[in-house]
């Protein structure tokens, strides 16, 4: 047991933080190591939390005691419910934050917290002893020991900004990348490869005519993101629409062969789902137009963010096209659109605990994981913290399936899948999201969050007070009620098209201060009953597979009936359940027959 020493978590953005709060949550100390102790907490690209799928995210981090979702509500600008003209199981909440605030909240917390310290220095090197961590190296001070570790370097490492043909090293325009930790890993025998992203200019607000863009506000009313955070009247900041034309999309491919992901100087691949200006004009000639947001970063910033314009064009290009847009006609750059080329360690080398699977101790989460986006990075820090401390008590992981949560579903993705261009969240890549909604996250994910201790005292006491009123919407949807001249359980009729609770009397409910999202959980489950159902019926066919259990050492190449590539993409990916090594790609269905017909009678017989 080494609880008394602390854990290093080696990076301040959201996966490190994230994981610095879970071990708190378990009482168990932290040293988090960042090059600045300034940008802990920052929101480095969009000024803006959740999204579609990145809401449910948000939210499951909530329901596992995580921080993101009260620090997004304590500092939104405004909040907008996406995608209500499609289905429940896909609405999604984003907010627009104030990016000065929201650092400032992380900060806040972790003052008040006696689990976490916070130390300035770079992390150059990681050492080893009989196959697990054993200390980290530092660029200004001496050695530290530490029982586990937990990297989340984001695009730090060896990054490199590109506006242009000008390129030079960095882990953010302006912050110096971090060098030596890839090589490091590299030496433990870790791979890694290259990826990019971008970001889009900052203007002048000053600079821009605001009559000649749309005004785009957020909801009137809508229901923060966390389950700890007090109903407010919600700020209502507008954004502003406006539109790209013909003569920006000349400029644009005019300068093309200037831009850093056309000249061959990335060898990084880029996110295909968050394409830059350039991509879009590209490869959509059809297009006359396409829709660039302007949020403002921080409340009454004169810093506008241009949602929509991600570039590595020549800075001068960047200002001709920008000032091509009505509105834009006198735009001023404060800061210019960059791609940036980081390493990344391909996450297939991790187990589903994000635990490496040849050096014991060592976790990885975040951006280096290959994933693209501030929800997929904290909910990666929220599990390795939460199993780093686990390893520590000597307790067993705690996985998340497929069939549970989106956490699940983006680990599983990330570990058994070749990644060749950084990983975004999108429902659709859960098989079950009319089961896996946010309105029910927390319906899912209490029994786990409790059983794993990943909660604070108070943190129960207000989950409990949820599903008091929760079972208090669901007896009322069975009481039975006079509608349509029929008599019958109200629940039947919420099933109708249209109808909802509010065709109802439930005045006696209204003092609940959870009673609007209770209502909601229980209608949603109501309408999606028979869907849900069905779900349930797949998920528990699916159990068998998840359930074997394949040795990390498992031997595959003498296996008869396995072809060699199968062979091979099972040695590169190592999987863990019989489950996880269906879903790799190129691996048929006759390879996991033979698979588990091996596991089924042989067991571990086939280890080296």
């Amino acid at each position: 047991m080494l609880e008394n020493n602390p854990v290093i978590i080696v990076g301040g953005g959201h996966a490190g933080v994230e994981a610095a709060f879970a071990l708190a949550r378990q009482k168990i100390h932290s040293l988090l190591i960042t090059m600045d102790k300034r940008a802990v907490g920052r929101l480095s690209c969009n000024p803006a939390v959740g999204g579609l799928a990145k809401s449910h995210l948000v939210k499951e981090i909530d329901a596992l005691g995580g921080v993101m979702g009260h620090a997004a509500d304590s500092s939104a600008l405004q909040l907008k419910v996406l995608n209500k003209t499609k289905g429940r199981a896909v609405w999604s909440l984003r907010a627009q934050v104030d990016k000065k605030k929201y650092p400032q909240y992380i900060v806040s917390l972790i003052k008040k917290s006696s689990y976490i310290s916070v130390l300035e220095d770079e992390v150059v090197g990681v050492g080893t002893k009989g196959g697990g961590v054993e200390r980290v190296l530092l660029k200004k001070g001496l050695p530290v020991s530490c029982p586990c570790l937990i990297v989340t370097c984001g695009t730090f490492l060896n990054g490199r900004v590109h506006v242009g043909n000008r390129n030079y090293p960095a882990g953010r325009l302006g912050e110096k990348p971090s060098a030596g930790l890839t090589e490091s890993l590299v030496a433990m025998g870790l791979e890694s490869g290259r990826l990019k992203t971008g970001t889009p200019p900052r203007i002048s607000r000053s600079s821009i005519d605001l009559t000649k863009c749309t005004k785009a506000c957020g909801d009137e009313e809508a229901s923060p993101f966390s389950l700890f955070s007090n109903s407010k009247k919600n700020k209502n900041e507008p954004c502003f629409l406006v539109n790209t034309n013909k003569k920006t999309h000349e400029i644009i491919n005019k300068n093309i062969p200037f831009s850093s992901m056309f000249s061959g100087k990335i060898t990084g691949v880029g996110p295909r789902y968050c394409p830059s200006i350039e991509d879009k004009v590209f490869r959509f000639k059809e297009r006359s137009s396409h829709h660039l947001f302007l949020e403002p970063e921080w409340l009454d910033s004169n810093q506008i963010y241009i949602n929509g314009f991600s570039t590595s064009l020549p800075e001068t290009a960047q200002k001709k096209a920008l000032r091509s847009i009505s509105g834009l006609e006198n735009a001023e750059i404060i800061r210019p659109g960059y791609a940036i080329e980081y390493d990344f360690i391909p996450p297939r080398q991790l187990k589903a605990s994000l635990e490496s699977k040849n050096i014991g101790g060592l976790f990885l989460a975040g951006q280096m994981n290959g994933t693209s986006g501030y929800e997929e990075a904290a909910a990666q820090g929220l599990v390795a913290g939460l199993n780093a401390g686990r390893l520590i008590k000597e307790k067993a992981p705690v996985l998340f399936g497929r069939e549970s949560s989106y956490i699940g579903v983006m680990i599983d993705d990330l570990i058994t899948s070749h990644l060749d261009e950084p990983y975004r969240m999108f429902t659709s890549r859960a098989e079950h999201r009319l089961f896996l909604r946010s309105d029910n996250a927390y319906s899912r994910l209490f029994p786990l969050a409790c059983s794993s201790k990943a909660l604070l005292p108070f943190q129960k006491k207000r989950f409990n007070d949820y599903f008091k009123t929760l079972s208090l919407v669901q007896d009322f949807s069975e009481e039975k009620t006079k509608y349509l001249d029929k008599k019958n359980k109200m629940k039947a009729f919420i099933k109708m098209p249209g109808v909802t609770f509010q065709k109802f009397n439930f005045n006696h409910l209204a003092s609940s201060v959870f009673i609007k999202r209770c209502l909601f959980e229980i209608e949603t489950n109501i309408k999606y009953e028979g869907y849900i159902k069905n779900e349930e019926e797949r998920m528990e066919k699916n159990k068998t597979l998840e359930s074997l259990k394949i040795p990390l050492s498992f031997v595959y190449k003498n296996l008869p009936g396995l072809s060699s590539e199968s062979v091979e993409r099972l040695e590169a990916v190592r999987p863990e359940t019989l489950g996880q090594a269906s879903r790799i790609f190129g691996i048929r269905p006759t390879d996991i027959t033979v698979l588990g017909s091996c596991l089924c009678s042989f067991g571990v017989s086939r280890e080296t």
